[in-house]
């Protein structure tokens, strides 16, 4: 039987990357297993602050050497996309808030690393070398993340900086941040030129502690600034180069929330399947119902296609730069797709294990209330869906020629993730043709059958696209948004079945899944009362029936089995 994909902390070892990373990686597993579960639950019920994990984390130098830019610090010190992911699905593996803390450092140390500023560079580096945690000062209570309407308000002090004053909502590590970068505009400016970011100090008096906003674990404030002194030296951008990086930061940071989804799901799973493989109901397994094989082989089969994406998303994202922004797309897919993906799992898993899933000792019923997070931040699935439907012309009918991606686990700094530029012209971004990945795999059943419902896609847009009502119609176009993302998110799946040689009955039976998750796209698109009587037709036509191989599933029941036993934090 094929070795599981999941991540199992009784055999991790990231062998893939280089020593000093595997040795932090599995210090910071071993960290958790010691500890123990008693301590994770505990803390969690309890919804202390999770001083002691930042305590370790501060004595490994592990934020330092995973977030410091090669250009900042020594040694092993890089910003590693691929390593970055590693980290991110441990920390959700054990938890949403030690996976918080650090995801908000990403984005508070975003417009640091994006500005031209020493002095705040230098600051930043040695802040993460003496243990310190950041934050990211965008959104606001009134506003929400629409930058363009920020409250924070910058006054000239007459001596080449500023005072700032204004509120900060929903912003995690307010509490403790040694910089926080924060957004806000001039009084004396109009305009996107009037836009300022700056690093503040949660340390100043000036700067007010309101409250934690989110009743959780982590904390999540609400901060108030009041004539907060700006200098020179605190400044990181001005005018529009101020927008972009907001937008930028985002760019960077959102990525994570896939691992960190990834990571739940495979804690979640190793506890689900291990309580039903031993429970008797009736005097059966409850593992010998067939609806339970099926709910669990799905779950399954949807976490192993969510680390394929992902996995392969890492390659593009280290591989970008002016000529190449295909990550562009990825990356919003990786948001909105795969942690949508993670609500699925829970939910069939929680459906076999049932009231299982709500008792305060287990992980599980941390992961059915965290995993709802992950959709939600870094912008919704509907901002991402509208995003990812800019690209879709190019993607599926202007393809140019690439060199293929290669796998990047090397030791490199991906530093183009700082300097990406305006943050415009995603219409224009072009991409290799997705049919090369389902030609290398058509003789997978599944896969061709899911390809003729993405080729009749492409027929749909050419004979009856969307109209101008419907192109003014948001819930329209999401309806067709699902569909295209169904077909980027198979392309990469199937690159990376090809690059790490998956199980063939793994990946067939993924492709089962999206086969159906098409038919029920095109079910919703049927219903829309902005769709014509032709789209109609073409979505009743497009339903299929994924090709069904009962030896083929049994098989992958097998996988999902042997994760009886084979993973329990220690105690």
């Amino acid at each position: 039987m094929a070795d599981s994909p999941l991540l199992n902390p009784r055999t991790y070892d990231p062998t893939h990357l280089d020593d000093e990373s595997r040795r932090l990686l599995r210090a910071t597993v071993d960290w958790f297993e010691a500890r123990g579960k008693q301590a994770l639950v505990d803390t969690y019920n309890r919804q202390a602050w999770y001083g002691d994990f930042l305590e370790f984390a501060a004595k490994e130098g592990l934020f330092a050497t995973f977030l410091t830019p090669a250009a900042d610090g020594d040694g092993a010190k890089r910003w590693d996309t691929a390593r970055n992911a590693a980290l991110s699905e441990i920390l959700g593996f054990y938890g949403l808030g030690y996976w918080y803390t650090w995801q908000v450092t990403v984005l508070g140390l975003g417009p640091v690393w994006q500005s031209d500023n020493p002095a705040a560079r230098a600051r930043a580096a040695q802040l993460l070398d003496d243990g310190h945690v950041m934050a990211f000062g965008l959104s606001e209570r009134t506003h929400g993340a629409d930058i363009y309407s920020t409250d924070m308000v910058l006054t000239d002090d007459g001596n080449g900086g500023f005072r700032a004053t204004g509120s900060k909502y929903y912003i995690g590590n307010g509490n403790v941040a040694g910089l926080v970068s924060v957004f806000g505009r001039r009084a004396d400016v109009e305009g996107p030129d009037g836009y300022v970011f700056f690093a503040a100090d949660s340390r100043h008096p000036a700067y007010h502690l309101v409250k934690n906003v989110v009743n959780a674990q982590m904390y999540v404030s609400e901060f108030r600034l009041e004539d907060y002194p700006v200098r020179a030296e605190d400044v990181l951008h001005t005018g529009k180069a101020a927008f972009d990086a907001a937008l930028n930061t985002v760019n960077v940071g959102k990525f994570n929330l896939c691992t960190a989804s990834i990571g739940i799901c495979e804690h979640a799973m190793f506890e689900a399947v291990t309580h039903a493989q031993n429970r008797v109901l009736y005097g059966k397994r409850v593992t010998d119902f067939a609806h339970v094989k099926r709910e669990l082989t799905d779950a399954y089969a949807r976490l192993v296609a969510m680390k394929l994406f992902s996995d392969r998303a890492v390659d593009y994202f280290r591989s970008a730069g002016p000529d190449d922004r295909r990550y562009l797309l990825f990356n919003p897919m990786t948001k909105m797709k795969v942690t949508t993906e993670g609500e699925k799992v829970i939910d069939l898993l929680w459906d076999v294990i049932a009231a299982k899933g709500f008792e305060a000792d287990t992980y599980f019923d941390k992961a059915a209330r965290d995993i709802r997070g992950l959709p939600k931040l870094e912008g919704t699935v509907h901002v991402n869906l509208a995003l990812i439907l800019k690209f879709m012309a190019n993607y599926l009918f202007s393809p140019v020629a690439y060199p293929p991606a290669p796998t990047r686990h090397d030791a490199a700094d991906d530093e183009f993730l700082f300097r990406q530029g305006p943050a415009r012209g995603l219409g224009d971004i072009r991409f290799h043709d997705w049919r090369a990945a389902y030609d290398v795999h058509a003789a997978v059943s599944n896969v061709a059958r899911f390809r003729e419902q993405a080729d009749g896609f492409c027929a749909l847009l050419l004979a009856n696209a969307p109209g101008k009502a419907q192109q003014e119609d948001l819930d329209f176009l999401l309806a067709v948004g699902h569909l295209f993302a169904l077909i980027v998110y198979g392309q990469l799946i199937l690159e990376q079945a090809e690059l790490t040689g998956l199980d063939g009955d793994v990946l067939d039976e993924i492709f089962d899944i999206l086969v159906r998750d098409f038919s029920a796209g095109a079910t919703e698109l049927h219903g829309k009362a902005a769709t014509t009587e032709a789209q109609a037709a073409w979505a009743l036509a497009h339903v299929r029936r994924p090709v069904q191989d009962a030896a083929r599933t049994a098989r992958v029941w097998a996988q999902v089995e042997a994760l009886s036993g084979a993973y329990e934090m220690q105690p």
